[in-house]
């Protein structure tokens, strides 16, 4: 069924729509385009950052100066180039099928700090952004990351109490400010997060102002430990 499905519509790339040997897949020169995270990075948010990984825990600047309501961090890609038009695709163009191709990546980034009985619980949009949109792209990455891994997800876990601004042109503490108690526990679906081990998931990390705030909200809510996990890294000198 699926070769004759490739007959009538071939593979093609989820960037480029170039011919591809699999379906959601990226072409060979999109994937040399692609900026994956590897080699050395921060134990708390992922960046990236010089020197040669010889397992020792590092953390980054930002993460040294800020302290981080979270245990571990990790990160798949850097926030430009073609990850960049990839995620913007996904949060703005109606592409919510790119968290499938986006899944195998999150889930080799994560894989270290991953473990059963880990509650994947996506950053919440406000009502009126998912209204516009129609549907939340942490929340299409939260499913389709538990589908790749098995683990349990909780797309209504936490909620995002009032339509917060947009952080673009803020400064590091304006984004904090924003952000503060912005995100809650359902008042229905947030008792999941009691006595959990939970990854909060997004599909960018800048300053993680919005993590931040996530972090506190699922840990007034009883969750045990709380690790993050975004699909991109805005890195310093990006």
């Amino acid at each position: 069924m699926q070769s004759a499905l490739h007959l009538i519509y071939p593979p093609q790339c989820v960037s480029c729509d170039a011919p591809t040997d699999t379906d959601f897949a990226l072409c060979a020169e999109c994937w040399r385009e692609t900026p994956f995270i590897t080699g050395l990075s921060c134990d708390l948010c992922g960046e990236p950052l010089p020197g040669e990984d010889d397992g020792s825990i590092v953390h980054c600047d930002a993460c040294m100066t800020r302290q981080r309501p979270w245990k571990q961090g990790r990160s798949a890609l850097l926030y430009r180039g073609n990850a960049r038009r990839m995620i913007l695709a996904l949060k703005h163009g109606d592409r919510p099928e790119l968290a499938r191709s986006f899944a195998p990546w999150l889930a080799r980034a994560g894989e270290d700090i991953m473990q059963d009985g880990l509650l994947i619980v996506p950053i919440p949009i406000h009502w009126t952004r998912r209204l516009k949109r129609r549907y939340n792209q942490a929340a299409e990455l939260s499913r389709a990351l538990a589908r790749e891994t098995g683990l349990e997800h909780a797309p209504q876990a936490l909620v995002r109490l009032r339509r917060t601004a947009m952080h673009d042109g803020m400064n590091v503490e304006d984004r904090f400010s924003n952000m503060d108690r912005a995100i809650s526990a359902h008042s229905k679906h947030g008792a999941i997060l009691q006595g959990r081990d939970v990854l909060l998931l997004d599909d960018v990390m800048t300053s993680g102002a919005t993590f931040h705030a996530a972090a506190h909200a699922a840990t007034r809510a009883g969750a045990e430990s709380v690790k993050v996990l975004s699909l991109a890294r805005v890195a310093r000198d990006a």
